[in-house]
């Protein structure tokens, strides 16, 4: 036999699995279009692309939820079918998925053996006593400290993904896909994860690593494949590749600036805040902030910054301090006073606090100015359209019609539909909590030119996030806290990564 052809075979069989000219249709619209994919044992590859690229309908062919219309899967170079997830399962596939699916009742042990359980000789009875030293053996064997009687409920976000993968290893998983594990993380939660996917290739298993973060992708991955509109668009080495290439592949288009930062030139204060304190919580927090001006707030989960914002909005109370708008102080008693006085608040979580999801798009836009387009009990249908229609097209909100319920569209566009729903009150202050948390790379880039332009019109914007090339590209100016204070404060133009970080964990404070 020919070298090069010995040479092929056996880089062929090297892959645990491959998917090859996958089809996969819904309603005659194309879902996936020929797209291939192949992974190694002891591998981290990334599964890159933006919302609605195809990822999630290629992970639920692999898991068995979804039949593929065409194509083959192979796994150590054999062909296979998986008619369910179970048997996807038992053939050695597990899926972590963004929001954790257990039971918050149940303690670990009873969630890591759910739908598995160890029995004893007689087939009947469950052998406890296996199944928690199964857990102890599976924690140790990952350096995870946990309780094996503890209630779900009772664990971070952080331990139940930890969960997640140690279930995972108890069905003998050879191929784990973790889809944006990363997303409602800390820094040091995030590096403990990462620990843990390392020690999981190093035993030989072939990691599927799902992120919008490309920074937590180079870190991480060994290899990617990018995929976009439902087409198979390359994959490669990381090593081999630039970020602005991988962007350039899943947008189709070069993005060069992913923080177009209008400049604008800043007006009058719009809004100060004096001293503004809550027992436990933060104390002492001032600032001002201009008219046209986009003030960034970073610090890490438990920082405070949501806090205050949250009582800002009225939603909570505050111990002490002062809110003042145009130089005089006022009183926020809830979100209802706060809308009046021409602040908006778009909220972290899209789904829970900002949007209701079986509702329509056009419903959910014009929610918070009912008022203004009822007449007595009945609502005035073409006004509510028009302004669908008006801050939809503005947003190029991605939908087959306004009718549609929320829930049906990716998480970019919903978060558009979040966007456009506090636009609507026509807000002076407009208050974003992770504008662009789980979006994909080019919504992103959607988002904060919008903001920019927001900005040049005069609305002054708050952002709070915790993605620092998003507070260092997009602020005018930076407020860092740290356990509740505020440890800094940069401008643009002088503010470097390495400050902001070390005042985020309380190493100096240079206020």
């Amino acid at each position: 036999m020919d070298s090069n052809i010995s040479s092929i075979l056996s880089s062929k069989s090297s892959f645990i699995c491959e998917l090859r000219e996958i089809k996969k249709y819904f309603h005659g619209v194309k879902a996936l279009d020929g797209v291939d994919f192949r992974i190694r044992p002891g591998e981290i590859h990334a599964l890159i692309g933006e919302n609605g690229a195809g990822k999630s309908t290629l992970v639920k062919i692999l898991t068995g939820i979804y039949q593929p219309d065409s194509g083959d899967i192979l796994l150590d170079g054999k062909k296979v079918s998986f008619p369910s997830a179970h048997e996807s399962q038992l053939q050695g596939i597990a899926a972590i998925h963004q929001e954790t699916s257990m039971f918050p009742e149940l303690s670990v042990v009873e969630n890591i053996f759910m739908g598995h359980p160890i029995k004893k000789s007689n087939n009947i009875s469950l052998d406890w006593r296996a199944m928690r030293k199964k857990t102890k053996e599976l924690l140790d064997r990952l350096g995870i400290i946990l309780d094996p009687e503890s209630s779900i409920k009772n664990l971070s976000v952080a331990e139940r993904h930890l969960v997640e993968i140690v279930k995972a290893l108890s069905l003998n998983a050879r191929i784990v896909i973790m889809d944006e594990p990363t997303s409602a993380l800390t820094m040091n939660e995030v590096e403990h994860l990462f620990n843990i996917i390392r020690q999981l290739k190093k035993e030989g298993k072939a990691i599927i690593f799902i992120s919008h973060k490309l920074d937590e992708v180079f870190e991480i991955a060994d290899s990617y494949t990018v995929l976009r509109d439902g087409h198979f668009i390359g994959s490669g080495r990381l090593e081999e590749v630039s970020m602005d290439e991988l962007i350039n592949m899943m947008v189709g288009r070069s993005v060069n600036q992913m923080f177009p930062k209008i400049e604008v030139e800043l007006g009058d204060v719009v809004m100060e805040v004096r001293n503004l304190s809550k027992f436990g919580v933060f104390n002492g927090i001032s600032f001002k902030l201009l008219k046209g001006e986009i003030l960034g707030f970073f610090g890490l989960v438990g920082s405070g910054r949501s806090e205050v914002i949250r009582t800002i909005f009225g939603i909570d109370d505050f111990d002490s301090g002062e809110i003042l708008l145009d130089g005089k102080s006022v009183k926020i008693s809830d979100p209802k006073v706060a809308m009046k006085m021409g602040i908006a608040l778009v909220p972290e979580d899209r789904q829970l606090q900002g949007l209701i999801l079986k509702m329509k798009i056009r419903e959910n836009i014009t929610l918070p100015i009912i008022d203004r387009i009822a007449k007595s009990f009945f609502l005035n249908y073409p006004k509510e359209v028009e302004i669908a229609e008006e801050y939809g097209k503005q947003l190029d909100i991605k939908a087959a019609s306004w009718e549609d319920a929320v829930q049906s569209l990716s998480g970019g566009n919903q978060q558009k539909v979040v966007l456009s729903k506090w636009l609507a009150t026509n807000p002076r202050i407009l208050i974003l909590d992770e504008p662009t948390k789980g979006i994909d790379v080019g919504t992103k880039a959607a988002v904060h030119r919008f903001m920019g332009e927001l900005a040049e019109k005069g609305i002054s914007i708050i952002m709070i996030s915790s993605e620092l090339p998003e507070v260092m590209g997009m602020s005018d100016n930076i407020i860092v806290m740290h356990e509740g204070v505020i440890t800094a404060r940069f401008k643009r133009d002088e503010a470097t990564s390495e400050d902001i970080i070390k005042a985020a964990t309380g190493l100096v404070k240079v206020e």
